[in-house]
């Protein structure tokens, strides 16, 4: 099975590496951005097992250790793999 996790920065944080790759952007001529929020994004392969049980070790994997929840949210999905 494989997990795909996204994390980003809660809104009212500050994202500094978002706002450097907004004026980058800019200065490459592509004023139409208004705003760049910058993540992570992470793909696991699990072991197969119950639905349940997966959801629970990925969300405790994501709040033990992939995302900083005081200041970042999380999601993710899950699929079969192959």
């Amino acid at each position: 099975m494989k997990a795909k996790i996204y994390i980003s920065l809660k809104d009212g944080i500050l994202d500094p590496q978002g706002k450097t790759v907004e004026h980058a952007l800019s200065v490459l001529g592509f004023t139409d951005v208004r705003g760049v929020r910058m993540g992570k994004y992470l793909e696991l392969s699990l072991k197969p097992g119950p639905i349940e049980t997966v959801k629970k070790s990925v969300e405790s994997m994501c709040e033990k250790l992939l995302a900083n929840t005081v200041i970042e949210s999380y999601r993710y999905e899950l699929e079969p793999e192959g």
